[in-house]
């Protein structure tokens, strides 16, 4: 796998995207050549040519992340997927007759776009079906034994084996075992792996190691050149998220990782005040109409605040539109809201779902109390409870809370004690591999979130 902002890609998904980026950029300029023999130079050069290509270009990249086309666990089957491919030329052309219409030199003229998403059309469905046959060769596949038995071990084992993007085949771990686990048997098991298959990784999931480690087994495996790595990391890279269980201070302690210089938090908080400025600027439009459904919906305020817990554990009112009535907690106290919740009216039901209740949060952003990205702010009553029973909690005050975060885009809405530690190990691996990068990626996946109406992946 490559670390691209902070966040880990199969190496397979990167080489899936630059083909594809590639044959479109290609299948455009070609395109425009064949339509313009005698002034394609003139075209390209000089009437935006290249500039209309590269976009194009973007725009299929950016469709195809929004129909999952770089996403296997998202494909049920492969007519599905040819499926999804299809839409997006398709979309790609609706939008360009758009434009079009509304800019008419946004066209390469001569019929130039049509035979460009022609020959697109062709080339992502010939690479597609290229890759499928490439990535099943086995010379393209490293083989990983996974040292270690347990739940922690059966995850991994399951979450590489159901990942075929990763390019990985397990070829054996401590779960096939037969007999005692002892040192001597697993040793002896390795050393037999090694003598009758190439083996790439060993990877060690093994809570307790203290007699049942084989360290002149692995020592040997180390030095004929085997990549011996901990499940720690592996568990990280594949899942996005850091697990609390049989994790120790000491790691978190000496992990890469977990660095906030003063420029990168100064640097961090400018483009935080940026993004909301101008995100409050395209909102400023729909904020009378909310304002307005609210009050004809139900009576009480338009605006309500709550209680929440910021950096460094300081309180702090945070500020969103009312979508439940105005007495929702006067019997219960702080309660957790729940799927179809009565207390929820039905306009905030609909702001819910398209995340307009968050807008006045953008003044929480501004006020400093927040951040743009980072973990959700938690509610003091549920912090305290929560720091008791969840290992680790306190560790997500060291950053501003956020708007958007890792967690709300990586895991559903929490109302429990376990999806309140699911969403930690999310928060955890953000506030690790904090950066620009990241807060980027998880700017873009929330506007595809809010887009297209899903939940969380």
């Amino acid at each position: 796998m490559i670390r691209l902002f902070n966040v880990y890609y199969p190496i397979r998904t990167l080489v899936l995207l630059a083909g594809e980026a590639l044959l479109v950029w290609s299948s455009f300029l070609i395109a425009t050549i064949w339509q313009h023999p005698e002034n394609s130079y003139i075209v390209l050069n000089y009437e935006g040519g290249y500039l209309k290509i590269v976009a194009a270009t973007a725009a299929v990249l950016v469709f195809s992340h929004l129909f999952d086309l770089y996403e296997p666990a998202q494909w049920n089957a492969k007519g599905e997927l040819y499926f999804r491919l299809l839409l997006v030329p398709g979309l790609l052309a609706l939008t360009i007759a758009l434009l079009a219409y509304i800019f008419p030199r946004v066209l390469l003229g001569n019929n130039s776009i049509v035979m460009g998403l022609l020959l697109v059309t062709v080339a992502l469905f010939s690479w597609r079906m290229m890759y499928a046959w490439l990535v099943q060769k086995p010379i393209l596949r490293e083989r990983v034994y996974v040292l270690g038995m347990g739940d922690r071990a059966q995850r991994l084992v399951n979450g590489l084996r159901s990942r075929s993007e990763l390019g990985v085949e397990v070829v054996g771990w401590n779960g096939n075992l037969e007999g005692p686990l002892t040192r001597e048997a697993i040793g002896s098991q390795l050393m037999e792996l090694m003598r009758g298959q190439q083996i790439h990784r060993v990877i060690v999931a093994m809570s307790d190691r203290r007699g049942t480690l084989p360290v002149t087994e692995i020592l040997q495996l180390r030095l004929s050149g085997i990549k011996i790595e901990e499940a720690t990391s592996w568990l990280e890279k594949i899942s996005g998220r850091i697990e609390v269980e049989n994790l120790y201070p000491s790691w978190l302690i000496f992990a890469d990782g977990f660095r906030s210089s003063a420029g990168f938090m100064l640097l961090r908080r400018v483009f935080a005040i940026m993004a909301s400025a101008l995100l409050l600027l395209v909102v400023l439009p729909v904020i009378p109409f909310v304002v307005l459904a609210i009050k004809l919906d139900s009576p009480g305020a338009v605006l309500y605040k709550q209680k929440r817990v910021g950096l460094g554990g300081k309180i702090f009112y945070c500020f969103k539109f009312r979508t439940m009535r105005q007495d929702a907690e006067a019997d219960t106290g702080a309660t957790w809201a729940l799927d179809d919740d009565p207390r929820i009216t039905r306009v905030g039901k609909f702001l819910r779902t398209a995340r307009l209740d968050e807008i006045p949060q953008l003044w929480c952003v501004l006020k400093g109390d927040m951040s743009f990205v980072g973990p959700r702010p938690e509610r003091p009553e549920f912090t305290e409870s929560l720091a008791r029973e969840i290992p680790f909690y306190a560790v997500r005050s060291a950053v501003r809370p956020g708007i958007t975060g890792w967690a709300q885009v990586r895991y559903k809405y929490g109302n429990t004690v376990e999806d309140s530690k699911q969403k930690l190990q999310y928060d955890l691996y953000y506030i690790k591999n904090m950066s620009l990068g990241l807060d980027l990626l998880i700017m873009f996946q929330t506007i595809k979130i809010v887009l297209l109406g899903r939940g969380a992946q």
